[in-house]
């Protein structure tokens, strides 16, 4: 049983028929002022995670900025040392941010060993103004080893304009280069007026030091000024800027190469900078070089707030957002023994910053092939494949997407499988932007209640992405996790009882939330005042979805004279391939072979039984007293047919099943993620078949290892082959929730209660002491933890659901026995 969901109704006082919220004021006005100063608090960001360090508005088709460096010392390292989007391949010792908050900034740190520098970017934001208000990056670059000698690096700042508007260069024109800051001014479509400045720096900023002055024959060059140069480039290319860079670079570099020839050439940090150019286009860049540690400000100001950004202003905001994070910090993921020694402390604060701060922007066509591709022959799998090479895909869109990202080398875009799990340490933090990226999730939805699995918006998103997994099929599902953060949703909601009374005049309600926000909550809660208005304008499309996976992905049980409770509660994952079930977010894990269209997958009917629970809470909450009903029914129906259908004496647990060439039903058990499933999202109450799925659990040799539990049983024919990707390796997302339903039986009296309570505690501190411990030797969280030795594995800098762990250490050590209430008592 899920012990929160049994308690919600009573929480919210649904069971009385109780309002969750009573105001006076118009709800909706109320709802939209909320939103209106929420997203004014969000509007910029560094919105393009892909990027090491690029800020951007949430508008499509507008300004984007970032920055770019490299190591000047040869021509050989100069070819491959520039640095823009992050790259797995770039070897870094380590990047990212080390405390970061979405509404008010943070600093992110990137150890690039191989250009013998580490790089520190801290950024603030000052709200205010009616255009998301000004903010400022404090560039910051240190030597990692002073005794091989002066280290020359180039930065490149640069300004990309999409659409409409115009950005010009406020300085006087200089052949020599700018002296002092580049100024720019400019006016965008939702931004209006605002002014850009990149500063100079302060006076322990040096150019390097050895010159050649035959370059004074060539042109006259200042190495110790910014060098600006502008050009207009197609909108739909600004993206690859870095290539923009080189061929700008370029043209000047075979002048070079022309006077003086390829073995006599002027020293790079002279040969490869920019030739000024002052004129109009979209496209402006900013070049500095130096030698040893470096330091200059990027200051954007907003005309229409209140003052203008200066690195003054920036200094002061720097410090106190650090302290402010830390404080707030401490309090939100409060960590209980043995995680809160302070060793721990800065691991959290990095793994959750790193989490927000993968928090992305996305606009653009995405590529979808709207076939028919019928699943019910045998065989099915082979005319599907025959027809995704015909490659069928067309263009859609273009949509926006404000989501979290699972890597930002190697996975900068939204996965809906993974995105329940990222909001679930965001929304402790945040509840509003949790539930706005929710909101975004859910727009994308189209007339018949589909999400695409994958999205990949824009050439800049498909350049990430191999062509053959470009297009979405709207026949595929993949688990509805966002469901997940829902749930967190309602109970935070139920659990509000400090928050201002909600009552009066909208002005009167906007001052009350004001002063709550001095308690250091503000804006990020603000959601709660309006729940159940965002509730009833996501509904219908919580309802469309759910019932598009009822239809779409149904599994058979009559037509295979299967005994059931309900003919209709079984499901199956669309998609499948032998060997594959991409689908079902569990891509390789075994399954029946060949694929069949008599198949039901048990991990899919755990999901469904879950969000008809959730819906039917909804629907309560909401006063739809008839969609109640018929949700509870299919929760019913699920329950019975969990067991009826999928439960294995013999194996002891949770099994798919398939058709035999008899045409008889019969279980497909592989031992693992799948056969516990019912039980990871708390749909199991007998106590006979929970005893024996902890025992699995607890098995050394089946699931059980130092560190989490293992994705298939040590015991299985598959276990470690093939790909090995959900054959074996940890993960720690399906670990958070053994951990969550562990700490819950383990909190229920009964025959098991000890037993769950036991496995709790220690699979808690395997999870997190192996991240930690490969985070510590590595500097990364991981995809995945090798099963055996638990080494980080797969991709890395793989924040994702890895950052769960926050989560878990914020979870108290051992669990406090409780009594349930009766369903008569409820």
């Amino acid at each position: 049983m899920h012990l929160q969901s049994l308690l919600l109704p009573v929480l919210l006082g649904w069971s009385t028929g109780a309002s969750a919220t009573d105001s006076s004021s118009d709800p909706t006005i109320l709802a939209n002022e909320i939103q209106r100063a929420s997203n004014q608090s969000l509007l910029w960001g560094p919105y393009n995670p892909s990027l090491y360090f690029g800020m951007r508005p949430r508008l499509p088709k507008s300004l984007n900025m970032g920055l770019i460096w490299g190591n000047l010392e040869d021509y050989s390292r100069a070819q491959k040392s520039f640095r823009h989007t992050c790259e797995q391949s770039d070897d870094m010792k380590g990047y990212g941010w080390v405390e970061y908050d979405v509404r008010t900034g943070g600093r992110q740190v990137i150890h690039d060993q191989d250009n013998f520098i580490d790089i520190e970017i801290e950024l603030a934001k000052v709200s205010g103004g009616r255009h998301g208000g000004s903010w400022g990056a404090r560039v910051k670059g240190k030597p990692r080893d002073i005794t091989r000698g002066p280290v020359k690096t180039t930065v490149f700042f640069w300004a990309g304009l999409e659409g409409d508007g115009t950005v010009s260069l406020e300085n006087e024109a200089d052949k020599l280069g700018i002296k002092g800051s580049v100024n720019l001014k400019g006016n965008v479509p939702g931004l209006d007026d605002f002014h850009i400045e990149v500063t100079e720096g302060p006076a322990t900023n040096m150019p390097p030091s050895e010159l050649d002055s035959r370059m004074d024959e060539f042109e006259e060059h200042d190495i110790s000024r910014s060098f600006y140069r502008v050009g207009s480039y197609p909108a739909e290319h600004i993206w690859r800027i870095k290539n923009i860079i080189f061929l700008e670079l370029k043209g000047r570099f075979d002048k070079l190469l022309q006077k003086f020839g390829a073995e006599n050439l002027p020293p790079p940090w002279q040969a490869l900078t920019l030739p000024p150019n002052y004129g109009e286009g979209n496209v402006h860049l900013v070049q500095k070089v130096f030698e040893g540690a470096f330091e200059f400000d990027i200051l954007f100001s907003s005309d229409s707030a209140p003052k203008p950004m200066t690195s003054k202003l920036l200094t002061e905001k720097i410090q106190e957002n650090t302290e402010s994070f830390n404080t707030r910090f401490s309090k939100t993921f409060k960590r209980y023994a043995p995680f809160d020694a302070p060793k721990y402390a800065n691991f959290a604060k990095e793994l959750f910053s790193n989490l927000l701060g993968g928090i992305g922007y996305f606009h653009g066509t995405s590529l979808v092939d709207r076939s028919e591709y019928p699943e019910d022959e045998e065989g099915f799998w082979e005319a599907a494949k025959a027809n995704r090479e015909k490659d069928l895909g067309q263009l859609e869109g273009p949509t926006t997407l404000f989501t979290s990202i699972p890597s930002r080398p190697f996975f900068p875009r939204g996965f809906l499988w993974d995105e329940g799990f990222h909001l679930l340490p965001i929304i402790e933090w945040d509840t509003d932007v949790a539930m706005e990226i929710v909101r975004s999730w859910f727009n994308l939805m189209d007339a018949d209640g589909w999400i695409a699995r994958e999205q990949i918006l824009g050439d800049e998103a498909r350049s990430k992405v191999p062509k053959e997994f470009q297009t979405q099929y709207p026949h595929y599902a993949n688990p509805p996790t966002l469901l997940l953060v829902l749930t967190k949703f309602i109970e935070k909601w139920a659990a509000t009882t400090n928050y201002p009374d909600l009552t009066g005049e909208l002005s009167q309600i906007m001052e009350q939330m004001s002063e709550f926000g001095g308690r250091g909550e503000g804006i990020s809660n603000a959601i709660f005042a309006s729940a159940e208005s965002y509730l009833k304008n996501i509904y219908p499309l919580l309802r469309r979805q759910y019932y598009w996976f009822r239809e779409t992905q149904a599994g058979e049980i009559r037509g295979y004279d299967r005994t059931a409770f309900s003919m209709k509660e079984g499901y199956r994952w669309r998609g499948r391939a032998p060997g594959y079930c991409l689908t079902s977010g569990i891509d390789d894990y075994p399954r029946a072979e060949p694929p069949h269209p008599g198949e039901l997958h048990v991990d899919l009917l755990s999901w469904m039984g879950f969000s008809a629970r959730l819906m039917k809470n909804i629907a309560i909450a909401l006063k739809e007293p008839d969609d109640a009903t018929e949700y509870g029914k299919h929760e019913e129906a699920i329950l019975h047919n969990i067991d009826d259908l999928h439960w294995n004496k013999e194996s002891g647990c949770f099994c798919d099943a398939t058709v035999d060439s008899f045409e008889e039903s019969v279980h497909v058990c592989h031992v693992g993620y799948v056969s516990i499933f019912p039980f990871l999202l708390g749909l199991v109450s007998d106590q006979d078949k929970l005893g024996k799925i902890l025992d699995i659990i607890g098995d050394e040799n089946q699931l059980w290892s130092p560190f989490g539990l293992r994705s298939l049983s040590r015991q299985d024919e598959f276990y470690s082959k093939g790909e090995n990707y959900w054959r074996g390796p940890v993960w720690v997302n399906m670990n958070y929730l053994a951990i969550l339903r562990l700490r819950e039986y383990g909190a229920v009296k009964g025959p098991h209660q000890q037993k769950a309570a036991k496995l709790y505690k220690e699979l808690r501190q395997n999870v997190v002491n192996n991240v930690f411990r490969v985070w510590k030797e590595t500097g990364f969280a991981w995809e995945q933890y090798e099963q055996e030795k638990g080494n980080g594995k797969g991709v890395q800098h793989f924040l994702g659901w890895t950052s769960l762990v926050v989560n878990i250490m914020a979870l108290p050590e051992t669990v406090e026995v409780v009594a349930v209430p009766s369903h008569e008592e409820l």
